[in-house]
């Protein structure tokens, strides 16, 4: 399998799921703007999220694609296809509990979430009765994070890649088919979240079909979970469940912070969010999918060559492709906020908040792609505890900033501390794989890094350059216009970094690569 081939599958997929979300978010921000009633929907859809980052897509693929990867390697089909099954089994039964009690304590889940909403009534219980309507999605996606373990396990990335294009669709319907006719026209997104689950687990039903992988559901539960392999991915969860427990602590203090800010905070933030979580999926998640399966095998080969050398891939081409994305977020940020959002609802003050966020939330955009090729290296040597602690760690040291940070920067003091404490994250990850001998960097990156500070900088002053030629402002009574010329100055400034890089010998072929 080519590598470089693999990515650029995963990377296009997830490029489509991400203008279908930044489309989503472009009509939220005209249809409802940056208010109340946003925060509220915002904060409940945060609910699920948290959860499907804690079992589905989190703990639960950290636990399950290593020991899956392990069964496929060296165990036989009959075994390999029996953990599926058991596993799956499993995991409804747990997630049908979790989801019933969702639904029931949704004032509760709400109250801790957003404390802040507690002296806005109406805003409260419009978000318990968002999150009620939201709350089956976890279920669903839960079961759509299994299903991609498996898919990607046997080098089927692209459904799973092209799967959230479904909920950004879904979403987008619903707010403008069905928010016309409701009474409260937002609850029509949560309509949308909760069809989109079903539309992305159905979507997946086929691939599975295809390769004679699709889970049959055993009538005893107490067997399934006798099997050893799903005793083993259990184990595995709890140290994990604890790791993204931290990551989503820190989450959800920060939003509590944030509603404490007065209105449309949690708002700004999310569409900052939007834009930095736009490459690190492109990039770091797509790279993280890519490598874990192949490190998973690698390790249960005993290959720790070949171990090393896919780490050591993945991150130059990390580097090569998210650095860049940050010098733009920070120094266009105000174009490519306006040029997004600035329309409807979406007032030029919404701007100004976003953007700060924006530029927050770019500095750290190194760390957060970092972070998503680093944790895999830990968890296909089944080890989830070293990057817990870590984790520990960081949650304390954001927090710290947080105290320092939100009093001068208010909501955007929140994404700084984010940014920050992803880039300490990565850091000790990378320097807690160097001593255990797992990364071991091959040759030329003084040489690498010369070259691409070259193609930084030339990006950078066409960035900074051609945008202060540009009356972005003027330019808001001609929408298209101002699309065109964001794109131009993007098309042009990505023409000369890469032109820059091929000047000093970089080359396409330095990061193909074949497992």
């Amino acid at each position: 399998m080519n590598m470089l081939r693999a990515v650029a599958t995963v990377s296009g997929m997830t490029m489509l799921s991400r203008i279908a979300g930044l489309a989503r978010e472009i009509i939220q921000a005209a249809l409802f703007g940056a208010t109340a009633q946003t925060d509220a929907f915002n904060i409940a859809f945060r609910i699920p999220n948290l959860l499907r980052r804690l079992f589905a897509e989190g703990a639960f693929s950290q636990a399950f694609v290593p020991i899956l990867g392990e069964f496929k390697a060296r165990r036989g089909e009959g075994e390999t296809h029996a953990l599926i099954d058991d596993t799956a089994t499993v995991l409804i039964i747990v997630l049908a509990g979790i989801t019933l009690a969702g639904v029931v304590g949704a004032p509760l889940l709400v109250w801790l979430l957003a404390s802040g909403l507690g002296g806005r009534q109406g805003e409260f219980d419009l978000a318990v009765l968002l999150t009620r309507i939201m709350f089956p999605y976890i279920l669903f996606i839960s079961l759509v994070a299994a299903a991609s373990g498996v898919l990607n396990t046997w080098r089927k990335f692209a459904v799973p890649a092209f799967t959230p294009v479904l909920l950004n669709l879904s979403i987008i319907s619903c707010a403008l088919l069905l928010s016309p006719h409701l009474q409260t026209p937002i609850v029509s997104l949560a309509i949308g979240v909760a069809l989109g689950g079903v539309l992305q687990l159905a979507l997946q039903v086929p691939a599975l079909v295809k390769l004679g992988l699709l889970p049959r559901l055993r009538w005893n539960v107490r067997r399934a979970y006798a099997d050893p392999g799903v005793r083993r991915i259990l184990r595995q969860m709890g140290p994990a469940v604890l790791g993204v427990s931290v990551a989503q602590v820190s989450l959800v203090i920060n939003v509590n912070i944030a509603t404490w800010l007065g209105p449309g905070s949690v708002s700004w933030l999310s569409y900052a969010d939007r834009l930095m979580e736009f490459p690190t999926a492109l990039l770091g998640a797509a790279l993280g999918t890519i490598l874990t399966p192949s490190l998973a095998e690698a390790r249960a080969r005993s290959d720790e060559s070949a171990y090393a050398v896919l780490l050591d891939w993945g991150l130059r081409l990390a580097f090569v492709l998210a650095l860049p994305c940050a010098v733009a977020l920070i120094l266009i940020a105000a174009p490519i906020t306006a040029t997004l959002f600035e329309r409807g609802a979406f007032s030029a003050d919404d701007v100004v908040k976003t953007q700060q966020a924006v530029i927050a939330y770019g500095v750290g955009l190194i760390g957060l792609t970092l972070v998503k090729i680093l944790a895999p290296g830990f968890y296909a040597r089944q080890d989830i505890r070293t990057p817990v602690k870590i984790a520990i760690g960081v949650l304390v040291a954001t927090q710290l900033m947080n105290c320092l940070f939100v009093p001068i920067f208010a909501h955007a003091g929140l994404a700084l501390s984010t940014s920050l404490g992803a880039c300490v994250n990565a850091l000790l990850l990378f320097t807690g794989l160097r001593r255990r001998g797992a990364l071991a960097l091959q040759p030329g990156w003084g040489r690498f890094f010369a070259r691409l500070m070259l193609g930084l900088l030339a990006l950078g002053a066409v960035l900074w350059w051609c945008s202060a030629q540009i009356d972005w402002t003027a330019l808001r009574a001609q929408p298209w216009l101002r699309v065109g010329a964001l794109a131009a100055l993007i098309a042009l400034a990505t023409t000369v970094y890469l032109l820059v890089l091929y000047l000093v010998g970089m080359r396409l072929k330095d990061f193909t690569r074949r497992i």
